[in-house]
Order: structure tokens, then C-alpha cells, then sequence
């Protein structure tokens, strides 16, 4: 799959992925990939259905969902690049996984984010949780030790 707007190009080709541009981005910029390693960047890429946004053959953004591609799908590692920012190209970026992922008759996509909610509400279509007391999640208590963090799970646990 391949979009086109202007200069900018949308594709799913993997061999197209710069993945020192990914990681750079993740392990620099991000705030949700603290600890990623290059070898689990590249295995998230291998596993994922990937996009890249490109200026020429310059990738400048870069987007990943887990999926099954029919029952659901996590929406991940959402960037452009600083310099590339502002232009609506997160927006397109989005629109086009979701139209892709729909297209593909997947019934529910998730994300997480700390500070774009009201963004993805308005462009992608995303709502808090549908009953939220039925869902649940897990860390693995082996990564959080051996990186040093804690997490408490409201009520009690890890």
C-alpha cells in the first residue's frame, strides 16, 4: 500500500523502513521507549504491520499496529519527525492506518497516550474505554525489575 499527498508518501513496505531513523526517534524523542534496545526495536518491526511517511526517500515519520487483522489492533510508536511536525502529517498518518486497518474488517484499535487524547478523538475517532472495568493489562514484572522501574497497579500488585 502506497499514499501519496504532495511531496509525502505513506507506505507499508517494509524494506522501505530506515530503522536507525525509528530507533533514533524512539530511544531520543519518545517518552513511551525508555530502554528499547535495537534489537527490540527491529523485533517490534518485524511482528508489526508498519508504516513509514517519507519525503522523497527521506523517512520522516513512522507508525506501527499490532494486529491480527480481524478482531483488533494496538496502535504504536506514532511520530513524525520535529522538523516535520505542524503540516498534518500525524493527522494523515492516523487516518490512513485506521482507513487500512478498517478496510481489512478489524473490529477494535487501541492506543495508549499520555498527552493526545483530544487529538486522536477528533481525527481518528478514538473514546475512552468502553467499559473499563472489564478490561485489564499486565507488565511484566521481569522488564520492570531488571530496568529498575516500579509500577503499582491501583488496589495493589506489582
Amino acid at each position: 500500500m502506497e499514499v501519496r499527498q504532495g511531496v509525502f508518501t505513506i507506505s507499508n513496505d517494509k524494506d522501505k523502513l530506515q530503522v536507525d531513523v525509528i530507533h533514533r526517534y524512539l530511544t531520543e524523542e519518545a517518552y513511551w521507549t525508555t530502554g528499547r534496545t535495537l534489537e527490540m526495536t527491529k523485533k517490534t518491526i518485524e511482528h508489526s504491520l508498519c508504516f513509514g511517511v517519507y519525503q522523497q526517500s527521506q523517512q520522516i515519520g513512522f507508525a506501527r499496529a499490532v494486529t491480527d487483522y480481524t478482531i483488533f489492533a494496538y496502535l504504536c510508536d506514532v511520530f513524525i519527525l520535529e522538523a516535520f511536525q505542524g503540516q498534518g502529517l500525524g493527522k494523515w498518518l492516523t487516518e490512513t492506518i485506521l482507513k487500512f486497518l478498517d478496510e481489512e474488517g478489524v473490529r477494535w484499535t487501541m492506543l495508549a497516550t499520555r498527552d493526545a487524547h483530544e487529538l486522536y478523538e477528533s481525527y481518528g475517532g478514538f473514546q475512552k474505554l468502553y467499559l473499563p472495568e472489564k478490561w485489564m493489562g499486565r507488565v511484566n514484572p521481569r522488564l520492570l525489575q531488571s530496568s529498575g522501574q516500579s509500577y503499582t497497579v491501583p488496589g495493589g500488585g506489582m
